[in-house]
Order: C-alpha cells, then sequence, then structure tokens
C-alpha cells in the first residue's frame, strides 16, 4: 500500500485537533502535504484516513462500486443520536429503498408547497424586533430552523405536543453542541449509563422522553390517514416501496431524527454565516437588497427561489463555509485504487468539501468571498459540492437551498441590520458544525426604501486568517 504523506504526530493527538480546529487541522495539512493526505484521525490504533480534495480523486471515490465500501463503520457516532435504521447508516440495497422513499417530498411541487409556512414563521420569529435593539442571529437562526422542522417536516401544529417537543429538542440540541458534551459521541468509551445523572445516562433519557412524543405523533398520524395532508412525516408514511411495504415505526422515527439532526443546526449555521457576510460586504448586501426591492412586495416563495444574486450569495457561503467540512467517509472492504494510489482493506477515504471548496485552480482568490463568480461559471459536481455527492448525496439539498433563500429574502425585506463589531470572526465549533465566532450579533432598524436594482460593482473581501 503507497499512502499518501499525513502528519506522523500520535494518532489521538490529530483526533483532538480535528475535533477541536478542523479547518486549521485541514488547512495545515493541505499546505504542508497537497491535498490528498493521510491522517490518523479516529483515535487510538486508528486505520489509515485519506482526505481528498481534488476534484478528479473525488470523482473516483463516488465511482468506486458501493459493494467495496462500508459506509457505517464510517458515520457509526451518529447511531446514538440518528438510530441504527437511519438512512445515514444505511448501506446497499437498504439504503436505495429508504432514499426511493424519501426522496419524493423535497422535491417539485411537494417542496414548493412549503414556501409560504417558511415565510410565515420567519416572520412569526422576527415579529417583536425593534429599531435600535440587538439580536444576536445564531441564536435567532436556530429557533427559525426548528420551528420550520416541526411544522414542515414533522408536520406538528402548535399545541402541547408541539410546545413538549420543542423544548426537548432545544434543550438537547442545545447541549450536544457544546464541545464538552458532544465529545461523548466521538469516544464511545464515555457512553456509560452510570444513572440519570451521568452525562450518557442523562441523553439516554431524554432521547426515551423525545422519542416517546414522535411515536405518540407516527401513532396518531397512522390513525388519521389524512391523504390531504402534505408535511414530510405524512408523505413518508403513505410511501411504499418496491414491494408495496411502508416504513415501520423505528424506521419513520430515525429517518424524522436524522432530518432534524441534518437539517436544523447545520442550516441555522450556514444562514449565520450568510448574514455575517452579506454585512460584512456593503456592495454585497446593497446588491441584494436592491434585487429583492426591484423584485416587489408580492413575490412569491418560488419567484424568491429564482433570484439570481440571492442565490449566488447563498452559493458562494456554502463554498466559504459548507454544511459540512467532509462527504460521507468510506471504509475500503478491499483493496482499492484512487489518484494512482494503492489502498489496502480498512483504509477510510474521505472526499473533503473544505478543501475542494479552496482550491485555487478551480476558484482563483478562494479565500475571498465573491458571489459573483457563481453568475459567471458554472462548477462541477466534484469542484462544487456543499451537500456532498454521488449516491450519498444529500436528499434535503433542494429543501435546504429554497429554506435558506426564503429565510434570508424574508428578513432582509422586513428589516436593516448592521453588524455590531465589524472586525473579521473565526469559525468555532459548535457540535457538528461551525459556526462565527461572537454570535453575529447585529443592530435592527426598519427596512428603508430600496431603490431600483441595478449593478453595483462587488469588492474582494477577504476571510480571515484565524482558522
Amino acid at each position: 500500500m503507497n499512502l499518501p504523506d499525513g502528519p506522523q504526530t500520535p494518532s489521538l493527538l490529530q483526533t483532538v485537533q480535528l475535533i477541536a480546529q478542523p479547518t486549521q487541522f485541514l488547512d495545515n495539512c493541505r499546505e504542508r502535504y497537497g491535498d490528498i493526505f493521510t491522517t490518523r484521525v479516529l483515535g487510538l490504533n486508528s486505520p489509515p484516513v485519506v482526505f481528498f480534495g481534488n476534484p478528479d480523486a473525488i470523482q473516483e471515490i463516488f465511482s468506486l462500486p458501493s459493494s467495496k465500501l462500508d459506509f457505517r463503520k464510517a458515520t457509526h457516532v451518529f447511531e446514538p443520536l440518528m438510530g441504527e435504521q437511519s438512512i445515514v447508516l444505511q448501506e446497499g440495497h437498504s439504503h436505495n429503498r429508504l432514499r426511493q422513499l424519501m426522496i419524493p417530498p423535497f422535491h417539485g411541487d411537494r417542496m414548493r408547497g412549503y414556501g409560504q409556512l417558511i415565510c410565515e414563521i420567519t416572520e412569526k420569529a422576527i415579529a417583536d424586533w425593534t429599531t435600535g435593539t440587538t439580536v444576536s442571529i445564531q441564536n435567532v437562526m436556530p429557533e427559525i430552523t426548528l420551528q420550520i422542522i416541526l411544522r414542515v417536516v414533522f408536520g406538528i401544529e402548535p399545541g402541547p405536543r408541539y410546545q413538549q417537543l420543542e423544548k426537548r429538542l432545544s434543550s438537547l440540541l442545545d447541549d450536544i453542541t457544546a464541545p464538552l458534551y458532544s465529545s461523548l459521541f466521538f469516544f464511545p468509551p464515555l457512553q456509560r449509563d452510570l444513572g440519570a445523572w451521568s452525562p450518557w445516562g442523562y441523553f439516554l433519557r431524554r432521547r426515551a422522553a423525545i422519542d416517546a412524543l414522535i411515536y405518540d405523533e407516527i401513532k396518531e398520524r397512522r390513525e388519521q390517514a389524512d391523504v390531504f395532508r402534505t408535511d414530510i412525516l405524512s408523505m413518508l408514511i403513505s410511501a411504499r416501496d418496491e414491494n408495496g411495504q411502508p416504513m415501520s415505526d423505528v424506521e419513520l422515527r430515525d429517518q424524522l431524527v436524522s432530518l432534524l439532526l441534518l437539517g436544523y443546526e447545520t442550516t441555522a449555521a450556514v444562514l449565520t454565516w450568510a448574514f455575517y457576510w452579506i454585512h460584512s460586504c456593503a456592495p454585497v448586501c446593497e446588491t441584494l437588497r436592491r434585487e429583492l426591492g426591484d423584485s416587489g412586495d408580492n413575490l412569491k416563495p418560488e419567484a424568491i427561489a429564482q433570484l439570481p444574486y440571492l442565490t449566488a450569495v447563498c452559493a458562494e457561503t456554502l463554498r466559504v463555509n459548507p454544511i459540512a467540512l467532509i462527504c460521507t467517509p468510506r471504509r475500503a472492504l478491499e483493496p482499492v485504487q484512487v489518484a494512482g494510489y494503492h489502498f489496502d482493506t480498512g483504509t477510510i477515504l474521505v472526499p473533503c468539501i473544505y478543501l475542494a471548496h479552496r482550491r485555487p485552480e478551480v476558484f482563483p482568490d478562494a479565500q475571498l468571498f465573491k458571489p459573483d463568480r457563481f453568475l459567471h461559471q458554472k462548477f462541477s459536481p466534484f469542484e462544487y459540492l456543499p451537500f456532498g455527492g454521488g449516491a450519498r448525496g444529500c436528499i434535503g439539498m433542494a429543501f435546504s437551498m429554497f429554506e435558506m433563500k426564503l429565510v434570508l429574502a424574508t428578513i432582509l425585506s422586513h428589516y436593516q441590520l448592521a453588524l455590531v463589531d465589524p472586525r473579521p470572526v473565526r469559525p468555532v465549533r459548535r457540535g457538528i458544525t461551525l459556526v462565527p465566532s461572537g454570535g453575529v450579533p447585529v443592530v435592527v432598524a426598519r427596512h428603508p426604501t430600496i431603490q431600483p436594482f441595478q449593478s453595483v460593482p462587488v469588492r474582494d473581501y477577504k476571510l480571515t486568517k484565524k482558522n
């Protein structure tokens, strides 16, 4: 086996560095070893973990037969949260079956039907903002994205169960995003139930209380069998596979929790970054606001989603700050060859979104925030892949982009915001995501009259060097 070069420090140290400062670790490795390198970041006795930022290599990995790869063992850290039936942990026919059942609600006319509700949830969340007050964008965005998931995905209307689920979920998710608590999931030896007051025991009991609420909702929904409901849970309940079989209650629970975890904090984090970049770059903000103003007050959600500059701003935010730094890791079940290297059984292959998005050969001035690059050029799915790719690409990609655009457009159409602190921020870990340091506090002002749209040159804005 001819492994690419990589750091020679102890495995445990590499693991801690990747968990604590992932972008700095990846940047340092890329600068020293190139865009393909070998690490040992799965703790003691870690197998080789090879990161790939080269588009050609990523394409090769996506093209490898799934029979040669194991996805579950490389993503086992998510099982206590998502459940063993989660689509994230499935392989082969089981993965394909769940994917076929889950894709329809996230595309086409069904997805567009969620637009008005997303806008209404956002408007309600910001209704009490007053001129001159300071708001933390990092605190507001999770509130909005959690409500969107509960209403659009779970289909739960406000009431006792909604309130209980919102309270319990927000509490658990807040704790999961704390560095110390989240370490429980990266280090299995810490997962010991020593009673309700032990960290793991406390987690298990909170999870059980949330599961009880979810199973009650599933049971009630099955009994109602309302064919006119359009929320995602109702569609998943009515979905049937090629053999005419529905999902079991456990499968439904695990997919709902997976969608929650993959679409709650992640989307909130990207929205927080978007507000930071928009308000760090005055011409970007001005151009975007003029595009929204020129579109009129009665623009429908599906029309908002087609606005070119809004789309470019979202795309560039996802390039600089992708929802995930990596695609789903793959463990080789037999020797494979990628990019001229021969990898033995057991090697972990990691297509790295973060590295691919920083290649100067693909994105000139990759360290600059430049939405215009998405107005003038299209990139291959191996160069730009904010939602992963191949057979393991995120099924909620279109929904996430749709949600992101509507939340941004709704808030920017109601208020003018200004950063409290204009200094550059750095990415800091919040659970499985990275958010801007400081929480992006903004001062709120009522939206002034927007001038008709006209082209405004966008200057280059550098990312902070502090990763």
